[in-house]
Formats: C-alpha cells, structure tokens, sequence
C-alpha cells in the first residue's frame, strides 16, 4: 500500500522525525511534533495551490494523551506502514 492509497481516517506513520516549523500553534518552532515511526491518523489530502502537482498530507500523530494537533507533511515525511522506510513516502 502507498500512500497514494490511503483515504482520510487511515493510519499511516512518520517516516522521518517531524517539527513544528512555525505554523502549528500552541508549539515552539522545533518543536518535535512526531518520531520516526510514530503512528498518526490521515485527516485529509491537498495540494499547494501555487504547485498543484505537489501533495500535502494533513495528520494527528499519537500523543501521550491522544492525538496532537493536525500538521501538514510532505510526502517524503511519511510512510504507510510501520517497516516500510523513507522511500514509501514518495510512492
């Protein structure tokens, strides 16, 4: 499975540790927001409308106490299954 696949409410995980750059509220930038391999649920899909052929994917990773706020990543940020590695991101 790609993540070209999965549709809103599935489970996919960080493929790379991911930080808050600034745009999520409530968190210092840098900020770790979720650890490689950490698993999150797909909240929706888009596209930046200056290049619509580049695709964002809009999650809620696990927390200690639930789910953390909904970050925007990239592609190459995520993976679609636990053992799959950087390079599923970008299938």
């Amino acid at each position: 499975m790609t993540l070209n696949d999965l549709q809103p409410g599935d489970m996919l995980f960080a493929a790379t540790t991911i930080v808050n750059d600034g745009s999520l509220p409530g968190l210092e930038e840098g900020a770790v927001v979720a650890e490689t391999g950490t698993r999150g649920v797909l909240v929706n899909t888009g596209h930046l409308e200056e290049q619509p052929s580049q695709v964002l994917y809009l999650v809620r990773f696990e927390t200690e106490s639930g789910l953390g706020p909904a970050t925007a990543c990239w592609p190459e940020e995520l993976t679609a299954g636990p053992d799959e590695g950087d390079e599923a991101g970008v299938n």
